[in-house]
């Protein structure tokens, strides 16, 4: 099951959060050949300059979506897709280790 949140600016991106995906799904993807990267609780505001595809070990985000009050949230065992050019402020409750992949050469300050 998908959860989208659709941002109401005019750019309308969504992060797309698919739930605890198989395990075969994530050898399709290779997950585990990517980098990983973590973060303790806290809030942190992230501009994504390119799409990034990550894979929470562990954690609990709630992504708050630039001029606007909606969240997604998600957390360990959740695969999410964010959009390139999305804005959001990411409040961490359970210290976050993921592993990502951005689709794009371009750097971006996650």
């Amino acid at each position: 099951m998908a959860a989208e949140l659709n941002s109401d600016s005019t750019n309308n991106l969504s992060i797309i959060v698919e739930r605890n995906p198989s395990d075969s799904r994530l050898a399709e993807l290779g997950i585990k050949s990517w980098p990983k990267w973590g973060c303790p609780p806290g809030k942190f505001p992230l501009k994504f300059d390119a799409r990034e595809t990550c894979y929470l070990l562990k954690g609990k985000v709630r992504a708050y979506t630039k001029g606007s009050s909606e969240y997604v949230e998600f957390g360990a065992g959740d695969l999410v897709i964010i959009p390139k050019g999305l804005s959001c402020t990411w409040d961490v409750t359970v210290s976050v280790d993921k592993h990502y992949q951005f689709d794009s050469s371009s750097s971006t300050s996650t």
